[in-house]
């Protein structure tokens, strides 16, 4: 095969593995149509940390008063985790709900989850439920208190988008080569038999092109975005 013929081939298939593994990654997230699908995937590690915030040994009875229990927050942070929002703002959407729960039933254990100090953290419950100002000692517990929620929150969320991200590749993947392989029967149906003569080289190919479409597409997306902007620069410098 001559030089040229070779990069015009290799060119295809650079192509091919990149409008499949495009595809593959379309239809794994349309599985969010179905009760959220692929992006359920890592709202257990938010859910888990969220959790230490309300201990079941207060019970609903005790804090009833408070709107804010642990199946609202849950819910707006999941529809807020379903709907892909910034995760800067989920994360303090989260600290915001969580801070506007403190109350004198409650700050006990905040002020334990967090490691402050219990009976000042009260004092501040008390003090914002009235209105009052904070003194300066108040002010730097309750700054303690915040960077240590932003923290432990942090932490769910970095685990939780490294866990929803795995899974969606994971998942890009699987999808990629079923679909290769739907591609090598419709265009070799004939040829492929499903016996002891079946061509293995077929298989195996649209194997390793669907394993290999996956990491390809986001990199075509990247050279494309990448492309367009440099396009987009070049126009506003002519005029």
């Amino acid at each position: 095969m001559a030089l040229p013929d070779l990069f015009t081939h290799l060119s295809d298939y650079i192509a091919a593995a990149a409008a499949l593994g495009t595809a593959a990654y379309a239809l794994v997230d349309g599985s969010k149509a179905f009760w959220g699908g692929v992006s359920n995937c890592g709202f257990r590690h938010i859910r888990d940390e969220v959790k230490r915030f309300f201990p079941e040994e207060v019970s609903e009875r005790k804090d009833s008063d408070n709107p804010l229990q642990l199946s609202e927050v849950l819910d707006t942070l999941r529809a807020n985790w379903l709907n892909g929002t910034a995760l800067i703002d989920q994360k303090a959407i989260a600290k915001s709900l969580i801070k506007l729960r403190l109350n004198t039933v409650n700050a006990p254990d905040l002020a334990k989850a967090t490691g402050v100090d219990k009976e000042k953290l009260v004092a501040i419950a008390v003090k914002i439920a009235s209105g009052s100002t904070l003194t300066q000692d108040q002010n730097d517990l309750f700054g303690r208190f915040d960077l240590m929620l932003t923290a432990i929150l942090d932490k769910g969320y970095q685990r939780a988008d490294q866990s929803y991200r795995n899974s969606a590749k994971a998942w890009s993947i699987f999808v990629s080569v079923v679909l290769a392989l739907v591609g090598a029967m419709v265009v070799y149906g004939e040829s492929l038999s499903f016996n002891k003569n079946i061509d293995f080289n077929i298989i195996g190919g649209a194997i390793l092109l669907g394993l290999a479409a996956t990491p390809i597409a986001p990199i075509a997306k990247d050279l494309t975005s990448a492309l367009a902007a440099g396009v987009k620069a070049a126009q506003m410098l002519r005029k």
